[in-house]
C-alpha cells in the first residue's frame, strides 16, 4: 500500500515554459551523437552540482563536448533555460491533486533532475513548497534519477519503505526506469496518449485510480 508519492517536476506537476530545454540545447550545440546519449552527458555535467552562475554552467557543458563556449552560444543557452522557468505554468489539476493527497495523509516529494536555481523559483512562484515533505534536486544531492541513491535517500528522509512508495513522472528512461531500478513502483504520465507503456495515466487526476 502506497504511503508516499514521489513526483517528477517538469512535464508532471509543471508545464515547461518553452519546448524541451535539453532538446534546444542539443540543437544549439549541434552535437553529433544520439540525443539520449547527449542528455545523459549534459545532465551529469549540468545537474549534479551547484554552479556559480549560468555562464559557468553552460561553459562546462560546451567544454564537455569540445565546443568553444563563445558568448553568443552561452547567451542563447541562458535564454532558453530562463524562458523555461519564467513562462512555466501549472497543469490545471496540480493543486487540487496535491491538496487531496495531503488530506489523505500521503507523504509527498519532488524528485527532479535540475540545475541549481531552476526548479526552486518555480516552486516559490506557485506556492508548491507547502505540499511537499521533501524536495530532492539532483544538483543538491549529486545524484540523478538514474542513480538509485537519489530515490533511496529521498525515501529515507520520508521514513517510507520503497515498497510503500509510488513515483509519478513523464519520462520513461529517468522517472519510470530510474524508480524501478531503485525498487520503487512507478506510473507514467502520458498527457498526449502517444506512448506505449502498461502502467500509465493521462493526467494527475487519474492517480486516484491507482492509489488506495
Amino acid at each position: 500500500m502506497a504511503k508516499a508519492v514521489l513526483f517528477d517536476f517538469w512535464g508532471t506537476l509543471v508545464e515547461n515554459g518553452t519546448y524541451s530545454p535539453l532538446r534546444q540545447t542539443y540543437n544549439i550545440l549541434r552535437v553529433r551523437m544520439k540525443f539520449s546519449d547527449f542528455v545523459i552527458k549534459t545532465e551529469s555535467v549540468l545537474m549534479t552540482k551547484p554552479h556559480e552562475d549560468q555562464t559557468s554552467a553552460f561553459t562546462e557543458v560546451c567544454q564537455a563536448f569540445n565546443i568553444e563556449p563563445k558568448p553568443f552560444i552561452i547567451d542563447k543557452l541562458i535564454g532558453v533555460w530562463n524562458k523555461n522557468k519564467l513562462l512555466a505554468k501549472l497543469y490545471p489539476e496540480t493543486i487540487n491533486v496535491l491538496e487531496e493527497l495531503k488530506k489523505k495523509k500521503y507523504k509527498l516529494a519532488i524528485v527532479s533532475n535540475s540545475p541549481n536555481n531552476s526548479v526552486e523559483p518555480v516552486i516559490e512562484k506557485f506556492g508548491l513548497g507547502k505540499y511537499f515533505d521533501v524536495v530532492a534536486l539532483s544538483w543538491e544531492t549529486g545524484y540523478l534519477k538514474t542513480d538509485k541513491e537519489l530515490f533511496e535517500n529521498t525515501l529515507k528522509k520520508l521514513k517510507v519503505k520503497k515498497e510503500d512508495a509510488l513515483m509519478v513522472g513523464d519520462s520513461i528512461p529517468t522517472d519510470i526506469e530510474g524508480a524501478k531500478n531503485a525498487g520503487v513502483n512507478a506510473i507514467l504520465v502520458d498527457r498526449k496518449g502517444s506512448r506505449e507503456w502498461p502502467e500509465k495515466i493521462k493526467d494527475l487526476t487519474e492517480l486516484d485510480t491507482v492509489l488506495p
